[in-house]
């Protein structure tokens, strides 16, 4: 046995994001890691890595105790991790980046470049991987960069090899060349640690397969003694919408259309969708899928390369924030810190922030019209505050929220863009936001909803659009929908 751990726990705020973990991988072996969002296997990888410490609980590292405070320990034993989200210097050259971490050759005093880039080119050739390592890593594609990223890791001494989501931005020929490379590591003995969204890839690759829920380890079983649908039912407790198929009495005109819409960066690639006055849309995928790039790219945050995009009827060219606010259509971004609130101003500035315009004449704010705009929204929402003057970082996450959605509704909106509205928030705060967005449904509103929790989007959605791989998929009409229906569709459009 390569790798222990036994009941180990993390918490985070007073909430397990880990409770009573116990995995064990065998040297040599690729070990499947899977579980549908949240379930926890992001942070059991953080902790194997040195990025979080556990609050309880042991690792054993071939049988003997091992502590793991930091990424440098974490790699001394020999855990590499090569992560969705590629880590390298963009201006640094392949060779360079591939000496991340390791020292220089060092010939007479001096740099021995012409070494570092023959031992770079031996190992690409003995793992068959073609491409320029003389060039910035920012030159290189996608792909590369994720081929760049394993050869980091392998000039190391790998004993244990994290792959998170490997393929997700590999075409054909790099999968087929990463496949063959984990099948002669596996043969050299090192242990592949393998998470992924993609079932076959599972089938095709591991020896055997824990499953994560909840924060906790529902199992580790062989491979070839599940199928999908065994593995599915394991991943979730199977919750059963409580909805109705009443929707249709109650849903008006189609206010938004969206067609094959593409972002620039390939994030979004093809996604199709429509949304109807007093509809709550669900918009669910697997980690990774799209599903924040493709509200950005609608909003106009991100560059559109492609495809169509409607607002009551009229076709909407060139999106950007400005021209979404006119149109009426807000986004509740993901991250409220960094881009929906301005932390050191008060909370009536970042409030009335959207239509300052409206509270100034000749250049001249009317700061009492402003005020009595901002205590409005600071009463609809109620925000618990000393008062409008109040700088918004001295408040609560469920407050800061809150905040945004006073500001939001600032401008009037038709169409509701959420992106994780109630992440990070308290009961209370989730219920009332749930409650404020069927409310404006009801008033003739479209909502898009997307939310990692996937009995959240059955609690309040109307239909539920799938994402995966920055495409659109099945359209679920959420009546009496279960949470192992909408993962298994989930898990065929990977």
């Amino acid at each position: 046995m390569l790798l222990q751990t036994k009941k180990i726990c993390k918490q985070f705020g007073g909430v397990y994001a880990l409770r009573d973990v116990s995995v064990d991988i065998r040297a040599g072996e690729v070990h499947g890691l899977v579980g549908e969002n949240g379930a926890g296997k992001s942070t059991l990888i953080k902790i194997l890595t040195g990025v979080y410490s556990l609050d309880s609980g042991e690792i054993l590292w071939e049988g003997r105790p091992a502590v793991i405070r930091n990424p440098r320990e974490s790699a001394a034993l020999g855990i590499h991790v090569i992560h969705q989200d590629r880590q390298l210097v963009p201006a640094f050259s392949g060779v360079e980046n591939c000496y991340l971490g390791l020292p220089y050759e060092v010939r007479h005093g001096r740099i021995d470049w012409g070494k570092m880039r023959s031992r770079v080119l031996t190992l690409a050739s003995e793992l068959g991987i073609e491409m320029n390592f003389t060039v910035p890593a920012a030159r290189l594609t996608p792909p590369e960069q994720t081929m760049l990223n394993l050869m980091r890791a392998l000039m190391n001494d790998c004993r244990l090899l994290i792959l998170d989501e490997p393929t997700a931005s590999l075409t054909d020929k790099e999968t087929s060349v990463l496949f063959r490379i984990i099948g002669q590591l596996k043969e050299k003995g090192t242990s592949i640690l393998y998470v992924t969204h993609r079932m076959e890839e599972i089938f095709r690759l591991t020896d055997r397969v824990t499953v994560m829920k909840n924060g906790q380890a529902a199992g580790t079983f062989a491979t070839a003694e599940m199928d999908e649908n065994k593995l599915i039912a394991k991943m979730t407790d199977n919750v059963v919408s409580e909805k109705a198929g009443s929707t249709a009495v109650r849903l008006g005109d189609e206010v938004l259309r969206v067609e094959h819409l593409s972002s620039r960066d390939g994030k979004a690639a093809d996604v199709s969708l429509r949304a109807r006055k007093g509809e709550i849309l669900g918009v669910f995928g697997l980690g990774g899928s799209g599903r924040t790039e493709f509200l950005e790219t609608l909003y106009g945050y991100r560059p559109m390369r492609g495809g169509t995009i409607t607002v009551d009827g009229k076709r909407y060219e060139k999106p950007s924030p400005a021209a979404s606010l006119k149109r009426r259509m807000v986004l509740i971004c993901e991250d409220r810190r960094k881009m929906a609130l301005i932390m050191p101003f008060s909370i009536r500035n970042n409030i009335t922030l959207p239509v300052l315009s409206r509270y100034a004449s000749r250049g001249i704010l009317r700061e009492k019209q402003e005020k009595q705009a901002a205590e409005a929204g600071i009463r609809e929402m109620s925000v618990k505050c000393s008062g409008d003057s109040q700088p918004v970082s001295e408040l609560s996450g469920g407050n800061q929220q809150k905040v945004v959605f006073a500001k939001a509704m600032q401008s009037d909106p038709e169409i509701f863009l959420c992106d994780e509205p109630t992440q990070a928030v308290d009961v209370m705060t989730r219920n009332e936001i749930h409650r404020l967005l069927r409310q404006r449904a009801e008033a003739g509103c479209a909502v898009v909803f997307v939310s990692s929790d996937l009995k959240e989007v059955l609690e309040v959605a109307d239909e539920i659009q799938i994402i995966a791989h920055g495409k659109s998929g099945k359209l679920l009409t959420n009546d009496h929908l279960t949470s192992e229906e909408v993962l298994r569709c989930c898990y065929e459009e990977a």
